[in-house]
């Protein structure tokens, strides 16, 4: 077999089936190019779901690990670090919000921001003991933890995985009439995802995320605005929400905050809403730890330029200029998102996601297939228009290949 061949049937072989990755295997990484173990060069046109927005091993990134390697990676929550202040200081004024608390993953962060919600919904608002209630969209996609997925459609994500977390109200995406009728006294927020990344990358109708805004304040709710992966840069600003003047009670974010070094996840918000926290009620061995800060602080620091957000909107509309020109040959039947983000949904004549992600991958190109034939395209916002223009002809050119 080959190298390539033994990886996969050992990691077969030795860990449990809960992804099905394409049959690459990579060993090392720069910008938006990644190496196998032969040794053939693949462009990254996924960036970890927008994890490695500033790219495989940026310098900047990779010397702040370092230099906090060599000091202290971590202390627990039990003390205080050097680093923490700074990190929630500077996080804080890129979201125009007060205070973080910093968890890992983004589940996590999700799970952080649904006991904070049903805490203040108690504490704050009112709400009777136990009666708290969030209003989530459909097709929505929040992690995998039990109570993540009790609010999920996605059968794949919620099949097997009960008895199911109550508290939970689902209503159509881009519906605000249908979030509307579902509020009750006993609602504290509504959590969605100003775009549905794994759904397809689909962007709600224009006024949607501000019709939210409004109802929220209208009815004393929380707007809880999960921009894992819609935030830091992906879409051409810092949040997905800028580009509809919205501004929600509460940020969740991951991925990119970790630059695809650490693990970093945030909710944040203002110091009343957090503030319904007291010692002891949450917390995380490992959130805010001094290596997850330095690499954030980094990245909140290359974000505060401007210059990602705007080399994402740039070459954003390059990219979604050259996919529409796709739609009219009838091999792309529809493109969304914004920015660097793209849901494409391939004619099913000409195969599954999975199976065009698969030719694309023979070509040199990596992306990642969803639902039906639907396959995403989000890039590292440091790739060259040059490369992402070689990776669009490696598309047509699967696409003619009829």
């Amino acid at each position: 077999m080959s190298t390539t061949e033994t990886a996969i049937a050992s990691a077969e072989a030795h860990s449990a089936h809960n992804y099905h990755p394409l049959p690459v295997v990579v060993a090392s990484a720069e910008g938006a190019w990644m190496t196998d173990v032969e040794g053939r060069r693949y462009l990254d046109m996924l960036a970890g779901y927008s994890a490695l927005n500033f790219g495989h091993g940026n310098r900047r990134l990779i010397n702040a690990a370092k230099a906090q390697l060599d000091r202290v990676t971590l202390t627990s929550r039990a003390f205080y670090h050097d680093r923490f202040a700074e990190f929630c200081t500077e996080l804080a004024a890129l979201c125009g919000m007060e205070t973080v608390l910093p968890m890992n993953t983004g589940a996590e962060a999700v799970e952080t921001a649904v006991k904070t919600a049903r805490k203040w919904g108690y504490r704050v608002k009112g709400v009777p003991d136990g009666m708290a209630k969030i209003i989530v969209a459909s097709d929505n996609f929040h992690g995998r933890t039990t109570t993540i997925v009790s609010f999920s459609t996605d059968p794949e994500a919620r099949a097997d995985f009960g008895p199911y977390t109550p508290g939970f109200e689902i209503v159509p995406y881009g519906d605000l009439t249908a979030m509307r009728e579902a509020m009750t006294e006993n609602t504290v927020a509504v959590l969605i995802e100003p775009i549905q990344g794994e759904a397809g990358v689909l962007v709600p109708p224009a006024g949607y995320l501000p019709g939210v805004r409004e109802l929220t304040r209208e009815r004393n709710v929380l707007f809880i605005a999960d921009e894992i992966q819609s935030g830091l840069g992906r879409t051409g600003k810092t949040f997905a929400l800028d580009h509809e003047g919205v501004v929600p009670d509460m940020y969740v974010l991951g991925k990119a905050l970790g630059g695809g070094v650490v693990p970093v996840s945030a909710v944040v918000s203002s110091a009343d809403v957090l503030g319904v926290f007291r010692p002891g009620e949450h917390g995380s061995t490992f959130g805010g730890n001094p290596l997850a800060c330095a690499v954030a602080l980094e990245v909140v620091a290359m974000l505060r330029t401007g210059e990602y957000q705007q080399r994402a909107a740039e070459l954003g509309d390059h990219l979604h200029r050259e996919l529409g020109l796709l739609t009219g040959g009838g091999a792309v039947e529809a493109v969304r998102g914004r920015g660097l983000w793209a849901g494409v949904d391939i004619d099913p004549a000409l195969g599954t996601g999975r199976e065009i992600s698969e030719k694309l991958m023979e070509e040199g190109v990596l992306v990642k297939d969803t639902h039906g034939s639907t396959i995403r395209i989000a890039p590292p916002l440091v790739i060259s228009k040059e490369d992402l223009d070689w990776g669009l002809d490696r598309l047509r050119s699967v696409l003619s290949a009829r």
